[in-house]
């Protein structure tokens, strides 16, 4: 390699760790932002900002409080990687939160009317709800290829009906049955539970069975969107539909296989509460958790790790809240800083992004003002 090559190849290399720091520095300065906001609130409503901060992380830290966080992480992350799916192909999948209340209630509806071998019987369930989140995905999808419908609205509208729909199917004339003063699906037997896992020291509190397969979607979620031509094509679809189609790409189909596997992905969200706590549907099954991963998946820039950081922050302010009403500290405060988290990161990305297209222009301009010709960051010499 001459002189040349190497002076390019540093400089390449250098714009390269600029890129990945500003990325990385974006959702940091988010949450110290989000913190600073939050200590100001505090400041107004009476409250020591550095006390109650205090007390979120030695009760955020206990035996019992860390399981609680990581059930809690596990369906976040699963809420937020369906979320990504569609949104790496700029898809907007609003319609996570019905998709999977929807699969959830089907596929327990489905698990707890069969008895079949364990591992047979949890397959059964899981594929039951992951059928059931694709097909109610797919509708959004055709809208959009056969009708060009936007999938926000159609998913906005979907999630509507998926409640009244699920608030139909939950009915002793239907797929309920009573317990207690509450009423839910027949309960899955024990062939069709997974286990939770002691692996805490210091608390017999069990975290989900259901974790491990959250880390197979991710590391399945890297690979096919990072080593596979499938999500090379997704990828190049959602950054340019334009280029996309004269590199030969089938952009309706595009859309309508992420569609679905978002809503397959979506499906698998309440597996680990209905399989590992739960063991039926009932009316104080957890809602919300769709509209969550949206939040997720934006700080966690659609990638698995960032999502995992993600999700872990976001299940800690939740654990965290629930003893700040014992200190007399409005719990709130916590919706607080998610709420400015969310809005600091997307402002803080738009930045990054501004600078980064700032940058590369004064670079070309420099170039041609010393007469050398610009050269692409992937050119060869």
């Amino acid at each position: 390699m001459n002189s040349a090559e190497s002076t390019f190849t540093d400089r390449l290399l250098g714009r390269v760790r600029l890129s990945g720091l500003l990325s990385l520095a974006a959702p940091v300065l988010a949450v110290v932002f989000a913190g600073a906001v939050t200590s100001i609130v505090l400041l107004v409503s009476g409250d020591p900002p550095l006390e109650t901060l205090g007390v979120m992380i030695d009760y955020g830290t206990q035996p019992r409080s860390i399981g609680l966080m990581l059930n809690s992480a596990t369906t976040f992350y699963l809420a937020a990687i369906a979320v990504a799916i569609g949104f790496r192909m700029n898809l907007f999948n609003i319609g996570v939160d019905g998709q999977y209340r929807l699969a959830a209630l089907i596929a327990a509806a489905v698990g707890g009317a069969v008895v079949l071998p364990g591992p047979l019987h949890v397959a059964l369930i899981i594929f039951v709800a992951m059928l059931v989140g694709a097909g109610w995905a797919s509708i959004a999808a055709l809208l959009k290829v056969k009708r060009g419908v936007s999938e926000v609205i159609s998913t906005i509208m979907l999630n509507a009906i998926a409640t009244s729909l699920g608030s139909w199917l939950l009915n002793r004339e239907r797929l309920a049955v009573q317990v207690g003063n509450n009423i839910g699906t027949k309960p899955i037997p024990e062939s069709g539970q997974v286990p939770g896992m002691a692996i805490i020291p210091g608390t017999e509190y069990k975290v989900f069975g259901l974790i491990i397969l959250a880390v197979v979607v991710g590391v399945g979620y890297h690979v096919l969107l990072n080593r596979t031509r499938f999500g090379f094509d997704l990828r190049a679809t959602g950054r340019s539909e334009s280029a996309a189609v004269a590199s030969g790409v089938n952009v309706k189909k595009m859309v309508l296989i992420a569609m679905i596997m978002s809503g397959a992905a979506a499906g698998l969200i309440g597996m680990p509460q209905l399989l590992g706590a739960s063991y039926t549907y009932s009316l104080d099954f957890p809602t919300g958790l769709g509209f969550t991963g949206i939040a997720i998946a934006l700080l966690g820039r659609n990638h698995p790790v960032g999502i995992a950081f993600g999700a872990l922050l976001w299940a800690f302010l939740g654990t965290s809240s629930e003893i700040l009403q014992i200190h007399e500290i409005a719990p709130e405060i916590v919706q607080i800083m998610q709420g400015t988290i969310v809005l600091s990161v997307i402002i803080a990305y738009e930045l990054v992004h501004r600078y980064q297209i700032t940058a590369e222009q004064r670079r070309v301009s420099r170039e041609l003002a010393s007469g050398t010709p610009p050269r692409a960051e992937g050119a060869s010499v």
